[in-house]
């Protein structure tokens, strides 16, 4: 049976991705299942995969991007007893699920509700996950905190607002002016990055500072966000937008800054989030707090903002939509009907 997946045929632009055809399913291997895939995303960090710029992706193409995925158990390898053919099941694969079906640690995978929206429960899986550990995991933040969300009206930043209504947080989030709308529906205070400086405008608003920032841009950003804050406020930082857009800062450089300033006594805290690092050290981590996101969605306390759902095959499109901030919210790939 042939089925069909989108490969970074060369390291490059949007363009370089592919849709092939494999002529035979995938056999899982002893301890593996195969999962016929529902849903994945169009992420930033698939972008940086893409272009070979993201620091824990050194795979040379051909090879498939895809973050996170959802999708049903297809056939069970030798040993497998705690998943059954036709389970629906979720992954942070980091790459690989673009692709109709792929073969996964049956150990790794984490058990869906099978009510659950496919395109919502994908959701949970990077963008939701990241923003949960994020308030949850990393920081000391209270109900009824002050925060400052860079890139707000994005995946994770929509995440974090929504969960940090969930806190009674009084949340500030940087976004063009044109988004501006969706950020105030989404519950957040705007600021115009591009018009005013956010730094100033905090101060302004929080002579007293602040308890967190959410920084997934990097650069000059970084020591403008601990700038806003209290004493023993938090900065976490989990990207580096402005270094791979060529717009100043380093990547390394970036990385230890932020690590070097949770040194200094005289500043506010400062740490790096990276998920995939988490769950390597934290399991248990990923697998409760999926289970937590999920019962959240259950109960409808939580909506995942989602900007378009296009087909496995557009995910060239998607990948421009996503590099060029043109959506709101994420973008959910459909690869297979349930």
């Amino acid at each position: 049976m042939e089925y069909k997946k989108v490969v970074i045929s060369e390291y490059g632009a949007p363009n370089v991705l592919k849709t092939v055809s494999e002529k035979e399913l995938p056999k899982p291997k002893k301890g593996e299942i195969r999962i016929k895939v529902l849903t994945t995303s169009a992420c930033f960090t698939d972008t940086l995969i893409r272009r070979g710029v993201y620091p824990a992706v050194r795979k040379k193409p051909p090879f498939s991007p895809g973050y996170d995925l959802i999708g049903v158990v297809d056939a069970l390898g030798e040993g497998v007893d705690n998943l059954a053919v036709g389970q629906k099941v979720g992954d942070l694969t980091v790459i690989g699920a673009y692709t109709e079906y792929i073969c996964l640690d049956a150990n790794a995978v984490v058990p869906v509700p099978a009510q659950l929206d496919d395109a919502e429960a994908v959701s949970m899986i990077l963008s939701y996950l990241t923003a949960y550990q994020m308030l949850h995991r990393f920081t000391k933040v209270k109900n009824g905190d002050t925060i400052l969300i860079h890139a707000v009206s994005g995946a994770v930043g929509a995440a974090l607002v929504k969960l940090g209504k969930l806190m009674n947080l009084k949340m500030y989030g940087t976004a063009s002016e044109k988004k501006h709308e969706f950020v105030k529906d989404l519950g957040a205070i705007p600021i115009d990055y591009k018009n005013n400086d956010f730094e100033e405008v905090i101060k302004a608003k929080e002579p007293d500072g602040i308890d967190a920032v959410f920084d997934p841009i990097g650069g000059n950003y970084f020591p403008k966000s601990l700038n806003t804050l209290k004493k023993n406020g938090t900065l976490i930082a989990y990207g580096y937008q402005n270094s791979v857009d060529g717009k100043g800062g380093n990547v390394v450089f970036d990385f230890f800054k932020v690590l070097f300033w949770n040194l200094l006594p005289t500043k506010p805290s400062a740490k790096f989030y990276v998920i995939t690092s988490e769950r390597k050290k934290h399991p248990n981590w990923f697998k409760d707090d999926l289970k937590t996101l999920f019962k959240l969605l259950e109960k409808k306390k939580i909506k995942p903002s989602i900007g378009k759902i296009m087909n496995l095959e557009d995910a060239a499109e998607a990948h421009e939509l996503v590099e060029n901030y043109k959506i709101e919210g994420k973008i959910i790939l459909r690869v297979n009907n349930p």
